[in-house]
């Protein structure tokens, strides 16, 4: 259903209350090493600073501390990243809620930022205790969520803030997010081709059912393709296998047929003894030995599931073809990219491995929509109800 966004207030004289997604990799000096989703959120920021604002509150989560606050995971170095790309300081919070919270967050000035400490330093964050999302609502007037990437979780800065917070809008990156999604399963352009990578059945099985009532052609590698090559016969040797889920892939197989659904899985697969081995040989994924294990398909597959593309109107992507942050294992998936990004259909990527990778084939800039989210991504793929998007007021 379509949501309300930050465009449709009057946010003149208004304290906004931004939740965004600014959990972010750290490097070993403690700095901020990759800022996409940082730079993602600018948009929104921007929009509610030149639109007369009374101060903007910004949330975020960091990481998964373990019971209260780590100093490993304090947003401080994101509070430098995001002021040295605002070109201005961005003070941080001491914490995310309490009287002296309140009082910095009343105290802005016109146009004003507060980025809040850790959300997660709180037990009530996740638990999405009801005194918790309250204590968050008063630091603002209005509450917008830019953090598609955690809409998939009904916590207290996702959805419980907006039982005392209204009016509840989507950000300009939500916005984004949900009609480059919607551009997928609400009305697509056919053929819709769905490729999944990863390691385990078990993680997309869900999803694998729904795709197959939805796309024209499902594209599957990585690790989770081999549990599917067993319930064809396949010896897979020391591959990644979950044997009680062969049954079920066969079955997902025989649905395939039956909707007449082209479901494609790898030909050949580049095997190793581990994926810390200096070099990989390929062999035919029917015949893979019993002693090495398959880690990235290899090139008549990248070849099979390119076919795949040709006259396709839309693809999506989630899931690496093989253990890719490791040089042997890497041309699979940095095949596939470019393969995606060469094809004319509409390219929508999600899942933080999926654009790391391309990101690394370096066609990032050719693929149609690269989105923040991982688990979001896959529930709305799923056709599951994401509690970060149903909290916001519909349009």
């Amino acid at each position: 259903m379509p949501k309300r966004t930050i465009e449709d207030l009057d946010l003149r004289d208004r304290r906004v209350f931004v939740r965004v997604d600014f959990n972010v990799p750290l490097g070993r000096d403690g700095e901020v090493s990759e800022d996409a989703r940082i730079r993602a959120a600018l948009p929104t920021l921007r929009h509610a600073r030149t639109r007369g604002v009374r101060g903007m509150v910004v949330a975020s989560h960091l990481g998964r501390p373990k019971g209260g606050p780590e100093a490993k995971l304090s947003l401080a170095p994101v509070a430098r990243r995001l002021g040295a790309l605002l070109g201005e300081a961005v003070p941080l919070a001491p914490d995310c809620v309490g009287s002296a919270v309140e009082a910095q967050a009343g105290a802005l000035p016109p146009g004003g930022m507060l980025l809040l400490e850790n959300l997660r330093f709180h037990a009530g964050e996740e638990a999405n205790d009801p005194a918790f999302a309250q204590a968050l609502a008063r630091l603002g007037d209005v509450y917008v969520s830019d953090a598609f990437a955690a809409a998939h979780r009904a916590h207290a800065s996702t959805e419980g803030i907006t039982r005392h917070l209204r009016p509840a809008v989507a950000g300009l990156l939500m916005k984004q997010e949900l009609a480059a999604l919607a551009r997928i399963f609400d009305a697509p352009a056919r053929p819709l081709v769905a490729i999944l990578g990863g390691a385990k059945v078990s993680d997309k099985l869900a999803l694998i059912e729904s795709l197959l009532g939805r796309v024209d052609r499902l594209v599957v590698g990585g690790g989770m393709a081999f549990t599917f090559l067993r319930a064809q016969g396949h010896e897979v040797g020391r591959s990644l296998l979950e044997v009680n889920l062969v049954e079920t892939a066969r079955r997902l197989l025989d649905e395939a047929r039956a909707r007449r659904v082209d479901f494609r899985l790898p030909v050949d697969t580049v095997v190793a003894a581990s994926p810390d081995a200096a070099e990989g040989r390929v062999v035919e994924s029917g015949a893979i030995p019993v002693d090495l294990m398959g880690l990235d398909i290899g090139p008549k597959t990248v070849r099979h599931f390119t076919d795949a593309f040709r006259g396709s109107q839309t693809i999506v992507w989630n899931g690496p073809m093989g253990v890719f942050e490791r040089a042997p294992f890497a041309a699979g998936t940095l095949g596939l990219a470019r393969a995606v990004a060469e094809a004319p259909a509409l390219s929508v990527i999600g899942g933080g491995d999926t654009v790391a990778a391309v990101q690394a084939a370096g066609v990032a800039d050719r693929i149609g929509y690269l989105s923040t989210g991982g688990g979001a991504f896959l529930e709305y793929l799923e056709g599951r109800t994401l509690p970060g998007v149903a909290a916001l007021d519909d349009a």
